[in-house]
């Protein structure tokens, strides 16, 4: 008889893809740097094709959310470098742009609104990680829409919010990997306790 297949947790894979670069990029939207290289960088290669590889292992162990999530936000990263980087697709100078940037924005927050209901039936860290990505969303959409600029005191406070849903997940990655390193919680991750 074969023995059962014990297969590692993905989930801190994706989450610190996601993480990482999330926080990379809204430090630029914080203005604390300019050059979008790193982010672009990073969004291809750890936020993006490493989230798509823990959206694949989520899927082989039957996880249909962490399959969702990571493969979905993978994509995301992909779709935004490539938003820049692909000739013909740029141009965020104009307010038609923005305007489809902003929608662009907006979609994915609705969909992350979707993803924070599920995991209300998962745990705290999780509702930390996706509620504030559903208000980042938002208010990057609400920048786009209204051509704020930069430099204004609402954008570089959605960098910040940016910068604390990274953490979240960072948070949650780093919970994950500790929890299981030493057999008990080192770090809360604030289980939703289940309906009698």
């Amino acid at each position: 008889m074969k023995a059962d297949v014990v297969l590692a947790n993905p989930a801190p894979l994706g989450l610190l893809g996601f993480g990482l670069t999330t926080i990379l990029l809204n430090l630029a939207n914080a203005n604390q740097y300019t050059s979008l290289a790193p982010v672009l960088s990073m969004g291809i290669f750890y936020g993006g094709i490493a989230q798509i590889i823990a959206g694949i292992m989520e899927f082989r162990k039957g996880n249909t959310f962490g399959t969702v999530a990571f493969t979905s936000y993978g994509l995301f990263w992909l779709t935004f470098a490539g938003i820049f980087l692909i000739p013909g697709m740029g141009g965020f100078l104009d307010a038609t742009a923005n305007n489809a940037l902003g929608y662009y924005l907006f979609f994915w927050g609705l969909f992350t609104l979707m993803m924070f209901v599920g995991t209300l039936r998962k745990n705290g860290a999780l509702m930390a990680v996706f509620g504030t990505l559903f208000i980042l969303f938002f208010l990057l959409a609400i920048g786009k829409w209204e051509n704020i600029s930069p430099t204004s005191d609402l954008a570089i406070a959605t960098g910040y919010e940016g910068v604390l849903c990274g953490l979240t997940a960072f948070y949650t990655a780093a919970a994950e990997v500790l929890n299981d390193a030493y057999g008990r919680s080192v770090l809360p991750l604030w289980p939703v306790k289940p309906k009698m």
